[in-house]
């Protein structure tokens, strides 16, 4: 597994992910994704700024993260000082297809390498609260629940927060 830097050229088979994992989300009650997000002028600008990262196995895109220092103003409500800059992740899925090889964890782990490349001891996620795969992962990569919140670009929905300090 080769993770990588994304390219503009990676866009079609993220957005061929991003179809594939929507309908598996929402069939467990996750409605985080949608039709409208993540879309590709997303991913585009995250590749811009040179924030989204693939994780490729045998010329395959199977999972995407964009690795930021973007922090809702919301995650105040979880007793985060938002002032402090953090590495987080977000837009993190993995192909379907390709689940339980580390691809998931692959990712995270990057986001700590960036974290250090960068001297930020603070790494930082979010998850829909019915997100059974993520809200087990985190704790076993030692993320921390820091509290639940909501997201005024996705009403209706609750979302748990976790930390990670380096």
């Amino acid at each position: 597994m080769e993770i990588r830097l994304a390219q503009t050229e990676d866009v079609p088979a993220i957005m061929h992910l991003v179809k594939k994992v929507v309908p598996l989300m929402r069939a467990t009650g996750n409605f985080q994704w949608g039709d409208d997000y993540p879309n590709p002028e997303v991913f585009e600008k995250d590749i811009a700024i040179g924030q989204l990262w693939v994780a490729e196995l045998d010329g395959k895109i199977g999972g995407v993260s964009a690795i930021t220092t973007d922090q809702d103003p919301e995650y105040a409500d979880a007793g985060w000082d938002i002032t402090e800059e953090a590495i987080v992740t977000h837009r993190l899925a993995v192909d379907p297809d390709l689940q339980g090889k580390g691809i998931a964890k692959a990712l995270m782990q990057q986001a700590e390498i960036v974290a250090n490349n960068r001297g930020i001891k603070i790494l930082r996620v979010d998850t829909n609260t019915e997100n059974k795969a993520t809200n087990a992962l985190f704790p076993k990569l030692g993320y921390d629940f820091s509290g639940e919140i909501s997201l005024a670009k996705r009403p209706g929905l609750r979302f748990f927060c976790y930390q990670k300090l380096l």
